[in-house]
């Protein structure tokens, strides 16, 4: 019975695939579940590429980390959110997300990443669970952290894998999944359901991996959760701005759609709009090697508008500026830190304070982030030593020990401990 009842349900959902209106090609994206997009990270370059013109999403990596303390960033990741914008289509991230096993690892990450996001308040954060070791626990943790700092949380990854190192009933039971499984690695543009990995909650499905020819990865949305952050799903209403978000809208503002004639080339089409090729290219997702066929549509240049639209496909993305907090009568480091889900540490360093510095009414906190550390040396402790003999060793003060390695009694370091300067 039940597998009869899947067989319908997947025959129902393929058949609203198939049917669904596909809108305005390169022009703005509007809701619709059983929409088609794509995610990216740095291998598709400074403005991403997208696979079709009825593609409405992008899922850009912000970027990760592989052992739960030290994070890294792709550099592609602002001007990729601002392409997307600028291509009418709905920006969303993920982190990669492996050997985190703790939820102090778990905050580590997100205080690193949350403040960088440059998509709306709404909008997806995925964790991209798929090797490594892994904790259900810190998982859903930091699933609660997005949650709480405004955004849509998801799991990314395949499902025997999670099936392996999680409780995915857990993690399902509370979040949508973004599951991957791929028949083969033929071009695929259209999802095949008879390799679906069943399992509830799922949000977003990732049916290839050779999306088009050379690679890139296709998704569908099977719930609408991709409009999440956008009024009526819309890219061009983010429900919050952010600089990147800005940039797209201007450029997009700046553009409008044209479709591709017999016998244009980029050169062509960008002279007629007063446009570098390099540029029309650029905001198009592609570069001038990417063969354009006639009935593809491109966003070019309104009259006159040539030179802005280069000058915005220049301009560096800003980073954004974080969120404050306002101190009140009563507060202290560890009540702020505790309300933002921060270490208490963490919150003085990044304010440039102690959290022996007086604090009062109306004064300003930035209340997310990550204290910006030079690479780091590693001391293990060994029998007999003392925080403060170590701090001497490494050539730094025993306060910022403390810090770095969040240790609230400084007379209480064991054999064996990391310590990290």
């Amino acid at each position: 019975m039940l597998k009869k009842f899947l067989k319908r349900a997947i025959l129902a959902l393929t058949v609203a695939v198939l049917v669904l209106p596909i809108f305005g090609g390169a022009g703005s994206a509007y809701a619709a579940k059983g929409d088609h997009g794509v995610d990216w990270s740095k291998y598709q370059g400074a403005r991403g590429t997208f696979g079709y013109p009825n593609d409405k999403f992008a899922i850009v990596q912000m970027g990760g980390t592989t052992d739960g303390y030290n994070m890294y960033d792709q550099w592609t990741y602002s001007t990729q959110v601002a392409s997307t914008i600028a291509q009418g289509k709905r920006a969303h991230n993920y982190i990669w997300w492996q050997n985190v096993t703790s939820n102090w690892q778990a905050d580590q990450v997100l205080d690193y990443f949350l403040p960088k996001v440059q998509t709306p308040k709404g909008s997806i954060i995925a964790l991209d669970v798929e090797s490594g070791a892994q904790n259900t626990d810190a998982i859903q943790h930091a699933c609660d952290r997005i949650k709480a700092a405004g955004y849509l949380p998801m799991v990314y990854g395949y499902k025997n894998y999670l099936q392996t190192h999680t409780d995915l009933n857990y993690l399902a039971d509370r979040e949508q999944l973004w599951l991957a499984e791929y028949p083969n690695y033929a071009v695929t543009p259209n999802p095949n359901y008879g390799v679906f990995p069943s399992f509830k909650n799922i949000g977003i499905f990732q049916f290839t991996s050779t999306y088009i020819a050379g690679g890139l990865d296709g998704d569908i949305d099977l719930t609408g959760i991709t409009d999440s952050g956008y009024k009526n799903g819309d890219a061009q209403k983010p429900v919050t701005q952010t600089p990147a978000v800005k940039q797209g809208q201007q450029i997009h503002k700046e553009t409008h759609n044209y479709t591709v004639k017999p016998n244009d080339s980029w050169w062509a089409i960008a002279n007629r709009y007063g446009m570098s090729m390099y540029t029309l290219a650029q905001i198009n997702g592609a570069t001038v090697n990417t063969v354009i066929h006639p009935g593809q549509v491109l966003r070019v240049a309104d009259n006159g508008q040539g030179q802005e639209v280069a000058n915005q496909v220049s301009q560096p993305v800003a980073q954004p500026q974080g969120q404050y907090y306002t101190v009140q009568y009563g507060d202290s480091f560890w009540s702020i830190a505790n309300k933002h889900r921060m270490n208490m540490y963490t919150l003085a360093a990044n304010n440039g304070l102690s959290i022996n510095s007086v604090i009062y009414p109306g004064q300003r906190l930035r209340v997310n982030g990550r204290v910006s550390q030079p690479a780091q040396r590693v001391h293990y402790v060994r029998y007999g030593e003392t925080l403060s003999g170590i701090a001497a060793q490494l050539g730094t003060s025993v306060y910022h020990l403390q810090i770095v390695n969040h240790i609230v009694n400084a007379n209480l370091v064991y054999p064996g401990q990391r310590i990290a300067a």
